[in-house]
């Protein structure tokens, strides 16, 4: 067990090693990635999987690092402010689910597996649904997975089991769909495709969708943040009537706004990470994760518009670097759960809890 501060001082560090490997001043190879494919780099994955951050909250046993959700959360928030593309939650999503060989070469970033686990637009319910194994052989459909096209193969949830599927396996047929970040989102298709069985626990597969969930709304807070660092620069330097909007009372009662919103977030991630990380009971620890995850899906949403709002007309024009940002929350903001769904589970958690 690591003391507190050994805890702080961790975090510090994966903090500055993540921002040194990815700066949030240039954006110019996000931009460039936009709309191509597989839309993210092969090279720079490798070399995040190098430095060993998709192991980073796995067990030392598994060969991760056995640091725990505040790290994990630490190093989303820097990816997410650079806008790194890279589909690092679904990989490690895919890791948790995985052993021996396959979990090693998913860890070195010599293969990168998939998870396929949505069989309806808008359902968190993984464990149901018309995705069946028979015979070595799985049939089926599976919705909006990250950046699908890179993957060498899916992990696809059945409820005979986790099944392994090679992306280039017969019976496998990928249909890919541009999202507004100018990544993809992948629909896969599968008719009697081969299919290596897994062993799967239904408790692993819940506990890796709340590590994602927590893992999508650091991004999204450390995203959100910059894009209101932005926009706080701009109201300093924009001049009209003589003199920076800054001193507009209007809009420093709008930044004040945005910088509670941004606030309760950290607060309500931090809360979630450390309920996770003490070893909670399993409805805490949902009920926090829900919280956290319907604040990020909401904020992200409310920040980003109101930064492209704050920047006049140039920040609707795609030059301008705050509207990727309100991009990427639209894209992420429902993935693993949106803020209604997010907000129903936390109201099923309450009565368990009032009752413990």
């Amino acid at each position: 067990m690591h003391s507190p501060e050994e805890r702080l001082e961790n975090i510090r560090m994966i903090r500055d090693s993540a921002s040194a490997f990815a700066p949030t001043g240039d954006l110019t190879r996000v931009r460039g990635l936009r709309y191509q494919t597989p839309g993210f780099d092969r090279a720079v994955w490798r070399e995040m999987a190098s430095n060993g951050w998709l192991g980073l909250s796995l067990p030392e046993a598994q060969g991760g690092a056995g640091l725990g959700m505040a790290e994990y959360c630490a190093l989303l928030e820097v990816f997410g402010a650079a806008l790194l593309p890279e589909p690092f939650v679904p990989a490690v999503l895919s890791a948790r689910l995985l052993d021996g060989e396959q979990l090693a070469s998913q860890l070195t970033g010599e293969r990168l597996l998939l998870p396929a686990l949505q069989e309806e637009i808008g359902s968190l319910d993984t464990a149901e649904g018309w995705a069946r194994l028979r015979n070595g052989k799985v049939s089926g459909r599976k919705l909006c997975i990250p950046m699908a096209v890179a993957a060498d193969a899916f992990l696809v949830s059945t409820p005979e089991g986790l099944a392994l599927v090679e992306s280039t396996a017969p019976g496998v047929n990928l249909e890919l769909v541009t999202t507004q970040d100018g990544g993809h989102f992948g629909h896969l298709q599968l008719e009697h495709a081969p299919a290596e069985m897994l062993p799967l626990q239904p408790q692993a597969l819940a506990d890796a969708l709340d590590e994602a969930a927590l893992g999508t709304a650091a991004y999204l807070l450390g995203a959100a943040e910059q894009a209101f660092a932005l926009t706080l620069d701009y109201l300093r330097t924009r001049k009209q009537f003589g003199q920076t909007i800054g001193n507009f009372q209007a809009l420093q009662h709008r930044a004040v706004d945005l910088k509670l919103q941004l606030a309760l977030w950290r607060a309500s991630l931090e809360a979630a990470a450390a309920t996770c990380d003490a070893g909670a009971p399993v409805t805490q620890r949902r009920a926090a994760v829900s919280r956290a995850k319907a604040r990020a899906a909401d904020a992200a949403l409310l920040v980003t518009r109101q930064a492209v709002q704050l920047h006049g007309a140039i920040g609707y024009t795609d030059e301008c670097d705050v509207g990727l940002y309100l991009r990427k929350a639209m894209t992420l903001a429902n993935l693993y759960g949106s803020s209604d769904q997010h907000r129903r589970r936390y109201d099923a958690c309450m009565p368990r809890l009032a009752s413990a």
